[in-house]
């Protein structure tokens, strides 16, 4: 082996870690809080034209006012379809139907609701951990075969530590989403 199949790629697990974040930003993005947004109907599909369909490719989704949430929906052949896939979601909204478009009435969270979406954005967080922890296995057993190649010690210890170092900025960027999300989610 070359001195050059002894790297380790740390912009690969750099890309994967980043990756993982990137996931929980999402989720989070799709946890209810007080306040309207339009990023809360991202998870939910509507039976459209023979396939699963996202609802911001069916609609204009609109924000107007702070507890309010408009669809404004192209083909009104799909607008009780969309109000179904709404209805189905869980969210826990009653969309009402006005014509062509959809609103969506944001109601104020009880505080046993953020109690509950609370645990679920930590179930979000734990997840990304877990993923980047996976990422970081992934690298130590790169740094591992590299040894079996002959890469030395003092070589072992840096890309080792390397790959420590982005775990701990990569759980550290978790837990502070985490702790921002939860003060979203419990602010009255």
């Amino acid at each position: 082996m070359s001195a050059d199949d002894l790297e380790i790629d740390l912009d690969a697990i750099q890309r994967r870690m980043d990756g993982a974040m990137a996931a929980l930003k999402q989720e989070f993005a799709s946890l209810r809080t007080g306040r309207a947004s339009a990023q809360i109907l991202d998870p939910i599909q509507v039976d459209a034209y023979g396939q699963m369909t996202p609802i911001n490719q069916l609609g204009t989704v609109n924000v107007p006012e702070p507890r309010m949430v408009v669809i404004n929906v192209w083909d009104k052949g799909m607008i009780s379809k969309v109000e179904k896939a709404i209805r189905e979601s869980g969210l826990g909204i009653n969309p009402v139907t006005d014509g062509p478009l959809i609103r969506l009435p944001i109601p104020e969270l009880n505080e046993q609701r953020r109690k509950e979406l609370a645990k679920v954005a930590s179930q979000y967080a734990e997840s990304a951990k877990i993923a980047i922890r996976n990422v970081r296995r992934d690298g130590m057993d790169q740094i591992k075969k590299a040894k079996s190649a002959g890469m030395s010690e003092d070589d072992q210890k840096m890309w080792a530590d390397e790959v420590q170092d982005l775990t701990d900025k990569a759980i550290a960027s978790v837990d502070k989403a985490l702790e921002a999300k939860q003060a979203e989610i419990m602010q009255v």
